[in-house]
């Protein structure tokens, strides 16, 4: 596939482009330790973004109303603490954790593959679950340049909801056949395909940690890619 097979790429960004869960864990073992609090911190991170396919699918799915993630990020931290005996933990320290998701950091080869791909004629987007503001923080600080932000909440839901993608190519006013999403997750690629979207699949074997089991890709991608640097070569052709 090249980019003449498409004419945009939207890219998932929890996990995908960013390291949620070192960053979360150091977010929280900052707020807990300030407030002399000691857990596993990594396996606290774990816990609350475990919760995350549930509660968006049931936003999705049309089982809960919608709401912005940040708000939602802080229903599950609640359930989180309490779960860990970490109570203690008062309003400015929850709401600065949820914030905490709007400062990822991104992993090694993001920006870079981004900068190749801005130097082809494809639009680059981002598609995430995450709001257009937290998107937005996110990106600048993280150092990842994209041409727009597109977020989930653009359609009153989020992924997988078909909605989500087929907006995403109405907005960027390309074919779905001509949109390539990009993830880690088979679950988000295959809903992007039921979708008409084409797909590319990147490994993230950290994304859950060292010990995390290996995640298969999809049994139907479009494009499997090392990292977004290969994406970008592959996209670019021979002699870019």
């Amino acid at each position: 596939m090249g980019v003449d097979a498409v004419d945009a790429v939207v890219f998932d960004v929890f996990g995908t482009m960013t390291d949620w869960r070192s960053s979360v864990t150091d977010a929280l073992a900052g707020v807990g330790g300030a407030a002399g609090l000691r857990a596993d911190w990594a396996a606290v991170a774990d816990a609350w973004r475990l919760r995350y396919g549930v509660t968006v699918g049931k936003v999705a799915n049309g089982q809960l109303p919608w709401r912005p993630l940040d708000d939602l990020h802080r229903l599950m931290l609640d359930e989180v603490l309490t779960e860990h005996g970490l109570n203690a933990l008062g309003e400015a320290e929850r709401h600065s954790l949820v914030r905490a998701w709007h400062h990822l950091r991104p992993w090694p080869d993001a920006a870079p593959g981004l900068e190749l791909l801005h130097n082809t004629p494809v639009v680059t987007a981002t598609l995430s679950n995450g709001g257009v503001g937290l998107l937005a923080r996110l990106t600048k600080q993280a150092g990842l340049r994209f041409d727009c932000v597109l977020s989930a909440e653009l359609a009153r839901s989020y992924k997988p909801d078909p909605r989500v993608y087929l907006l995403a190519a109405e907005l960027l006013e390309v074919e779905p056949r001509r949109l390539l999403m990009v993830a880690c997750h088979p679950n988000d690629l295959e809903a992007a395909a039921r979708s008409g979207l084409r797909t590319a699949y990147i490994p993230r074997p950290l994304e859950w940690g060292p010990d995390a089991a290996p995640v298969d890709p999809p049994a139907k991608v479009d494009l499997v890619a090392e990292d977004v640097v290969d994406l970008a070569r592959v996209l670019a052709g021979p002699g870019r």
